[in-house]
């Protein structure tokens, strides 16, 4: 109960702010499945996001607010050893992916926001996946990897991606919150569609979604009715997947007879709980993410989990 009071007493302090805005932001987003445990080491393993988001200067009447994203990402998967030269134990193929994504989000008065994007990239050798693992390895003292020559193929990654978000209630004190996300993906890489909820429970009273942290929405100017807010909250996102296609499992169809490949399994299933703060300019994130197996014949059949650790700086 003390650790807990202490916990409590630190997220609140941390919390208070003063009231100035700020147009721009630049964070990383990495996820692991170190981050959870330090035995695991397998499927999606890694995740590298750095981003620059600014508000646009031109808000239609209709909108709160414009905010335009430039990422750069690298996404790594592997079997359930990363440490085999024997394709035939690998029950998912080695991949990497490679890319640049433009995201325009538009938040609406209405307490909706659709995102939407489009990403370049590469997928295979060329995106450096093999030389990333073992630089992990390297700084975790792991073994080197090994079989990635059986990894996918080298191919372009093309794809668009749009995401909306309804608001759906709030209780009386603002403490808690439910929201409605859909999106979807086409592309060379990734083709499928999602639908799920988002929920806030908060050590402080919940900002509005034009206005926070949970939506990435907390970006502000003198053309926007909003200040800089004090946020601290637990969130929860439970979201259901219908996959068409998935390269990274089989390969590209633009580059056929990868040497290993799976069929993605058509329906998935994801949960992420975590805990959003804010501590002067910057956002700090942590989050479990757990997923339903992503094809069948996996030595692990019970799903996988990693962890999301994100840190955000503001600027004026």
């Amino acid at each position: 109960m003390k650790n807990i009071s202490i916990l409590l007493f630190l997220l609140l302090s941390f919390s208070f702010l003063a009231q100035e805005k700020y147009a721009r932001e630049v964070s990383i987003l990495s996820d692991n499945d170190l981050y959870v445990s330090l035995s695991s080491d397998r499927y999606y393993t890694n995740g590298l996001f750095l981003s620059y988001k600014y508000l646009s200067k031109n808000i239609p009447k209709n909108l709160e607010k414009k905010i335009f994203e430039w990422q750069l990402g690298h996404e790594m998967f592997s079997p359930y050893k990363a440490i085999t030269t024997d394709k035939s134990r690998h029950d998912r193929p080695f991949a990497a992916h490679f890319f640049i994504n433009f995201n325009i989000k538009n938040v609406y008065k209405s307490n909706q926001i659709l995102t939407f994007g489009g990403q370049f990239g590469v997928i295979g050798k060329n995106a450096y996946g093999e030389e990333l693992q073992n630089f992990i390895h390297d700084l975790y003292r792991f073994k080197p990897a090994a079989g990635w020559e059986f990894q996918v193929k080298n191919a372009v990654s093309i794809n668009l991606k749009a995401n909306y978000i309804n608001h759906l209630a709030t209780d009386k004190k603002n403490l808690y919150d439910l929201n409605m996300i859909a999106g979807g993906r086409i592309g060379t890489v990734y083709t499928d569609f999602s639908a799920g909820l988002y929920s806030r429970i908060g050590f402080l009273s919940l900002q509005k979604m034009a206005n926070s942290i949970a939506f990435s929405t907390h970006l502000n100017s003198e053309n926007t009715r909003f200040t800089r807010a004090a946020e601290s909250f637990f969130y929860l996102q439970p979201t259901f997947h219908y996959i068409f296609y998935d390269a990274t499992l089989e390969g590209s169809f633009l580059n056929t007879g990868s040497p290993v490949t799976k069929k993605p399994n058509s329906i998935g299933f994801e949960l992420e709980i975590g805990l959003k703060f804010t501590v002067n300019r910057f956002n700090f994130a942590y989050g479990i993410n757990y997923q339903s197996n992503k094809t069948s014949g996996l030595r692990y059949s019970n799903g996988y989990t990693y962890g999301r650790i994100s840190i955000h700086y503001l600027l004026h």
